[in-house]
């Protein structure tokens, strides 16, 4: 395994994004679009959150993701962005080791971090990225 190896090497460039004013039902529309679990969320170009397909999940229960036609979206017309996505998230540069990024899912618990160069977002990497590279290692 290469110790040095960036996280840049592993990242999706072309990332998906929603601004922090969007509507919650446009998330579910790019979750299903796209086939992506997590959505940095923008106010204007810089990263304020993130929301994954797990936030939406835990206030539908999933009904929505099972193509239930019947499910409850009037949680959706309640809450906002800002009120389901995770605000305290770290981001990590893109000179960043795939090792150090490791060590951050593994200590803090996250799923997606954004990448960050010269203060604009210019990747996403996810613990699937992670552990792809770790498999392709065997």
């Amino acid at each position: 395994m290469k110790k040095k190896e960036k996280v840049s090497t592993i990242m999706t460039t072309h990332v998906h994004t929603i601004q922090h004013n969007a509507h919650l039902g446009e998330v579910i529309n790019m979750f299903r679009k796209h086939k992506i679990r997590h959505l940095p969320v923008l106010n204007d170009k810089k990263v304020i959150g993130m929301i994954s397909r797990t936030d939406i999940n835990r206030l539908t229960f999933g009904a929505l993701f099972e193509n239930q036609d019947n499910a409850d979206e009037a949680i959706l017309e309640i809450l906002s962005i800002p009120q389901v996505m995770s605000a305290n998230l770290k981001s990590v540069s893109d000179e960043m080791s795939i090792r150090e990024v490791a060590t951050i899912f593994a200590i803090e618990e996250f799923h997606a971090l954004p990448v960050i160069k010269d203060e604009k977002l210019v990747g996403i990497v996810t613990t699937t990225d992670i552990i792809n590279y770790i498999l392709k290692q065997y």
